[in-house]
C-alpha cells in the first residue's frame, strides 16, 4: 500500500481498496492499530461499493514520525491529519468512520469540518469523557496488556512510556470536564452514528448520548458486546452499518 506526505508534516502508511471512481470512504483505527490490523474485513466489506481509504495515523505501523506520542490535544492533531491526509489525496468530501481512538478524532474532525463529511459512524468512541472514565483509563499503566505483535508492530521497545502519555493526556481531558468533541457535535450537520456495546466500560452509553443528543442527526446503537462490535457482533453491526451508509447517501 501507498505512502503520502501531508502538510501538517506526517508521512502516511495508507490502505486503498475499491474503485477510485465509488464514493470516498475515509476508516480510522483504534490505539496502536493500523487500518489493515483492525478494519480488515470491514474494508474487505465495504469496498465493493466505496473508495475506502485507511490510513495508519502518525506514529502507528508503518506511519511517522515516531514514536508515536500523545499531547494532550493529540485527538485534535490526528483530525487535523485526517483532513491534510484527504487534502493531499484531493478529496473534498467523504464517509467517514472510527473505532475507538479513531473514532474519537473522526467526531472531532466532523465538528472542525463538517463540510468535508457526508456521514460519520463511529464505535468505541463518545465524545465526552466523565469521570466515570478515570478508573478505566488508569488501568492501563502499566503496559503489561501489550503484547509483542503490537510492539512490533508499531515498532515500540518499552510500552509504557508512551502507554503512560497517553493515560495523562486521557485524565487531563477528563478533569478540565470531559469535552473531547462534546462542543463540535452541534456544529456536524450530516448524519452521525455512535455505536456502544453495552459491556464497554470504558465508553458508558450515557455519554454517547450526550454527544447524540448535541448533533443535530446524531443516532445512538447499542449491540450487546463489549468495545469492538465490530468484531463481536459482525452480521449485526455490518446490517446497522450498511443501512446507515446507504441512507446517509
Amino acid at each position: 500500500m501507498p505512502f503520502i506526505d501531508i502538510a501538517t508534516g506526517a508521512h502516511l502508511h495508507y490502505e486503498d481498496e475499491g474503485a477510485a471512481s465509488a464514493p470516498p470512504l475515509i476508516a480510522l483505527h483504534g490505539r496502536f492499530g493500523t487500518a489493515r490490523v483492525d478494519l480488515s474485513a470491514l474494508i474487505d466489506w465495504l469496498s465493493a461499493s466505496y473508495r475506502v481509504l485507511g490510513p495508519s495515523l502518525r506514529g502507528y505501523g508503518q506511519s511517522t514520525p515516531k514514536p508515536r506520542d500523545y499531547p494532550l490535544d493529540f485527538y485534535h492533531r490526528d483530525a487535523r491529519d485526517v483532513l491534510a491526509f484527504m487534502d493531499a489525496l484531493g478529496i473534498q468530501r467523504a464517509h467517514l468512520i472510527g473505532y475507538s481512538d479513531g473514532g474519537e478524532t473522526a467526531l472531532v474532525a466532523a465538528g472542525l469540518a463538517p463540510e468535508r463529511f457526508a456521514s460519520v459512524a463511529v464505535w468505541g468512541a463518545v465524545g465526552y469523557f466523565g469521570p466515570g472514565m478515570r478508573p478505566w483509563v488508569q488501568r492501563n499503566y502499566p503496559a503489561d496488556w501489550m503484547d509483542e505483535a503490537t510492539k512490533t508492530l508499531n515498532g515500540i521497545e518499552d510500552p509504557n512510556p508512551i502507554v503512560l502519555q497517553w493515560v495523562q493526556a486521557l485524565k487531563f481531558m477528563i478533569d478540565k470536564g470531559g469535552d473531547v468533541s462534546l462542543s463540535l457535535a452541534p456544529k456536524i450537520s450530516c448524519p452521525v452514528l455512535l455505536m456502544l456495546g453495552v459491556e464497554d466500560r470504558l465508553n458508558p452509553a450515557a455519554y454517547g448520548q450526550r454527544f447524540v443528543d448535541a448533533a443535530p442527526r446524531g443516532r445512538l446503537v447499542l449491540f450487546q458486546t463489549g468495545h469492538g462490535c465490530h468484531d463481536e457482533a459482525p452480521d449485526q453491526f455490518r446490517q446497522v452499518l450498511g443501512d446507515f451508509l446507504r441512507t446517509a447517501g
